[in-house]
């Protein structure tokens, strides 16, 4: 009798897993079928076959290359990719129109905010409204007083001092390859905890093995971008929901995130957080909801983080291809700071004017993020005429502006970072034309902090080593996510610099 109840509970468990097995697979066919109908896949124009083909990849390395491209030849610089229900524009007024006429009109939208709202949840960088409204704020009066910049300023010469140089200075006397975009995101991720959270997780420490926290948001980071390359979000929806592939290993990742985020926050509270200056600090004074305040650091160590670290990895590569730029920038360090001081001070930064154009330089060709989109909340008409219905993605391409002959003539593509110089002196561009920090009502709040932070780090550089980059590629060639990162990394021999006795 017991052997037979048994049978039958087996039995009705088959069942129902082979039902729920059946019911997930048809859901996720079915749901599949409305995606490609809503896409319009009988589209045939150039752009769409092109996409859905991939024939793009046989002559440009990289899907930016192809956007590029086609914003050249079109005579507006916005392009229509039909399949995806997305506008593309390197037309500075279209951008003025999308980041400061019509601010509401574009916000980030529901669809970006629902691939990152796992990892980032409530955070400033993925809501829009009175929340965003709130923390910009609040965000804006920390991070523009002048005792959190200096705060930022000391920890990042610290740890150019005691970690990256002596890091480099080893690799130089074994003749080690170090790759150095992992150099920097290492670098950047310890500088970030250490502003946001007030934690060090040592990750530039070669000899320790890397903290958990730090593989944990690598991985987070990357399979929540990777959720925007999925054919239709209800693929990745799906997969959260029956706890299945990446989607299983992003769970887990975010629970230890959460798990070392939730006891920091319980301790600082517990030691009193009114004498420590990190950000995490700073706003426990503000708000009391927990998870709210996990949600606003997370948002800005991801943002620190990457960014600083791709501009950093671009700026070396085209050093290392322009030594005459480097040059240049050790001349002028040493008549601001003289050839024996170790660092910069911030105020000595400051008159550095070919430094700070190179950096700008850098980043107009290699901006950390390509493109950015918004989702139209109504119909609406952008200034070059291009229609746009409500619910269409419209993403204009820093990347591919850098690249436009009518906005910075026939040397567009050269490195010159001369074209930002009169007299001397840096001359900022247009904002709109020149949006790597964004513009208008959502610029960039950590702006100042991070250029601080890549100039501290070519000078400490730059002064004392010689870079060689091993792989001489015409062009990087990216992976996949939220910001640009250079597939296979930036391996590099560093040389120890010698000062004639002159200097």
């Amino acid at each position: 009798m017991e052997s037979e109840s048994s049978f039958s509970l087996q039995s009705l468990q088959t069942s129902f897993c082979y039902f729920f097995f059946s019911f997930a697979l048809s859901f996720s066919l079915f749901s599949l079928l409305l995606f490609v109908l809503r896409l319009k896949l009988w589209c045939n124009c150039d752009v769409c076959r092109s996409y859905l083909t991939a024939s793009w990849s046989i002559e440009f390395d990289n899907l930016c290359d192809w956007y590029t491209h086609l914003l050249k030849k079109s005579p507006s610089k916005t392009i229509h990719v039909h399949v995806l229900r997305n506008t593309i524009t390197a037309n500075p007024d279209n951008v003025e129109y999308m980041l400061k006429t019509r601010f509401e009109n574009y916000p980030k939208g529901k669809p970006f905010s629902v691939i990152l709202g796992d990892l980032l949840g409530r955070g400033i960088f993925n809501v829009d409204g009175d929340t965003w409204k709130f923390q910009r704020k609040l965000a804006s009066l920390e991070l523009g007083s002048v005792s959190i910049r200096s705060f930022a300023f000391e920890i990042v010469t610290t740890e150019i001092k005691r970690r990256l140089v002596p890091l480099l200075s080893s690799a130089a006397g074994e003749g080690r390859v170090l790759d150095l975009q992992d150099v920097f995101r290492r670098f950047t991720f310890d500088n970030i905890c250490r502003f946001s959270f007030g934690l060090d997780p040592g990750c530039l420490e070669l000899s320790l093995p890397i903290s958990e926290f730090a593989m944990a948001f690598d991985l987070a980071s990357r399979l929540s971008a990777q959720r925007a390359l999925s054919l239709s979000p209800l693929i990745w929806k799906i997969k959260r929901l029956l706890n299945l592939g990446s989607e299983k290993k992003l769970k887990k990742a975010i629970r230890l995130i959460n798990v070392l985020a939730k006891e920091v926050i319980r301790q600082r509270r517990k030691m009193g957080f009114s004498a420590s200056q990190d950000l995490l600090s700073r706003f426990m004074g503000t708000i009391n909801d927990d998870k709210y305040l996990r949600d606003i650091v997370i948002s800005f160590l991801l943002a620190g983080r990457d960014t600083v670290a791709s501009a950093l990895t671009s700026f070396f590569w085209l050093l290392a291809k322009h030594p005459e730029v480097a040059a240049t920038i050790l001349n002028e360090s040493d008549r601001v700071m003289g050839p024996t001081q170790e660092l910069a001070s911030f105020e000595q930064i400051r008159e550095m004017h070919y430094l700070h154009s190179a950096v700008y330089e850098s980043l107009r060709l290699y901006p950390p993020v390509q493109f950015d989109s918004k989702f139209s909340q109504e119909d609406d008409v952008l200034p070059d005429g291009t229609a746009v219905k409500r619910g269409t993605r419209v993403t204009y391409h820093p990347y591919a502006m850098g690249r436009m002959e009518e906005l910075w003539g026939p040397d567009c593509l050269e490195f010159k970072p001369e074209r930002w110089l009169k007299n001397g002196i840096f001359s900022p561009e247009n904002p709109f034309k020149y949006p790597v920090f964004q513009a208008g009502l959502r610029v960039c709040l950590g702006k100042e902090m991070s250029l601080v932070e890549i100039k501290s780090v070519v000078l400490a550089v730059v002064r004392s080593f010689e870079i060689q980059v091993v792989e001489d590629n015409d062009s990087p060639r990216f992976a996949p996510g939220l910001t640009a990162t250079v597939s296979g990394g930036l391996p590099a021999l560093v040389r120890e610099r010698r000062r004639s006795s002159s200097s």
